[in-house]
């Protein structure tokens, strides 16, 4: 049987090219679309896990996604959260995206880089309400080094210093000049605060927090909590969109194959007729179409995982901020989809093969 099915497809290389090519796309789909998801997700938490903080205070109302929420906290909670027992730090910060989707913090540098120092390759701090940082991957994208200017919300900044990445944000600028821009003067997204001897405190400074007049409605979190509260399941429409993508790529492979099985099906009516007049059973018949549908779609989800793991080098060498990380989970996954899709498209021409009449397909011509 193996070497009928061998010789089926490579005696229609067009249509195995084809088909292949076809279930190679759907796992790439598959695979590009989560790495870009999933990968801006992690990207996200890594770069809030890289801030040093402790805890994490935001008014109740905004969104766990730092930069989708107003800053709607006075800079005043700032001085209050201060004189909590344990708190070491307390760090302002207005964060905004513009309409390019970049996400930009206004900080205080000093209790920002209290929390934990920057890590400057070439140039200073502020020195001036004008000034702006990037991380080394931003700079590295946009081709800017030290002295260069670069266009924020608008406005025209020096570029003061470049940092190594992982530190929140890609682009910092002074939270004075955010607020001036904004027009959130005043006004903060969030807090991150610095603790004495953490876990130890993280509790009762929680309570006392919460215990403070005017900041019982306030969200107060550890850093683990925050950042595991950062998950697709918690993401409004992050999983459907992911599920409509995979499905139109599932339904593409099921069409494709479909389409190659059901066309090579009826092309052989007479071997398949010769085939049954030997005394091939239909199970034998059904297992001939489904075994060619397997070597396809196993070439094509060997060339997907291949193609997906050579565009994520590009990407990444090419783009560095995009965080485009393939997951091994989602591997797996369009491994199980597409190999599923493939067979199920190729069952109605197998179960059709095996249905044909001995003699109508000896009369077939």
């Amino acid at each position: 049987m193996n070497k009928l099915v061998l010789g089926n497809l490579v005696h229609r290389p067009l249509r195995s090219v084809i088909s292949i090519f076809a279930i190679a796309i759907e796992v790439v789909m598959i695979l590009s679309i989560s790495a870009i998801l999933m990968g801006k997700l992690n990207g996200f938490k890594t770069r809030q896990n890289g801030i040093g903080m402790d805890m994490f205070v935001r008014p109740n109302t905004a969104s766990n996604m730092i930069g989708m929420s107003p800053a709607g906290a006075s800079l005043k909670v700032a001085d209050v959260l201060a004189k909590v027992p344990h708190v070491v730090v307390v760090a302002p910060v207005n964060v905004q995206i513009n309409s390019s989707l970049d996400t930009i913090y206004g900080i205080d540098f000093q209790s920002f880089n209290a929390l934990l120092p920057f890590t400057f390759l070439s140039g200073t701090p502020f020195q001036g309400p004008d000034d702006i940082i990037l991380d080394d991957y931003e700079a590295a994208t946009k081709g800017k080094k030290v002295g260069d200017q670069v266009m924020v919300l608008n406005r025209s900044f020096r570029l003061c210093g470049i940092v190594a990445h992982g530190k929140g944000g890609r682009k910092f600028i002074p939270l004075q000049t955010m607020g001036a821009l904004t027009g959130t003067e005043g006004k903060a997204t969030m807090f991150y605060l610095r603790t004495e001897d953490p876990p130890k405190y993280q509790q009762q400074i929680k309570a006392d927090i919460l215990a403070i007049d005017g900041l019982s409605t306030y969200s107060v979190a550890t850093a683990d909590e925050y950042l595991s509260s950062i998950s697709p399941d918690r993401l409004p429409g992050f999983n459907v969109g992911l599920r409509v993508v995979i499905g139109i790529a599932v339904v593409i492979g099921f069409l494709v194959i479909f389409q190659s099985m059901y066309t090579a099906v009826m092309e052989r009516t007479r071997e398949i007729g010769i085939l049954k007049s030997l005394g091939a059973s239909r199970v034998y018949i059904v297992g001939v179409v489904l075994r060619e549908t397997a070597v396809l779609a196993t070439v094509g989800i060997v060339l997907g995982i291949l193609s997906s793991y050579i565009l994520a080098a590009v990407l990444e060498s090419r783009i560095p901020t995009l965080d485009f990380v393939i997951s091994t989970p989602y591997v797996w996954k369009s491994v199980v989809i597409a190999m599923v899709g493939a067979l199920l498209g190729a069952l109605y021409p197998a179960a059709k093969a095996a249905a044909k009449d001995p003699i109508d397909a000896l009369a077939y011509e």
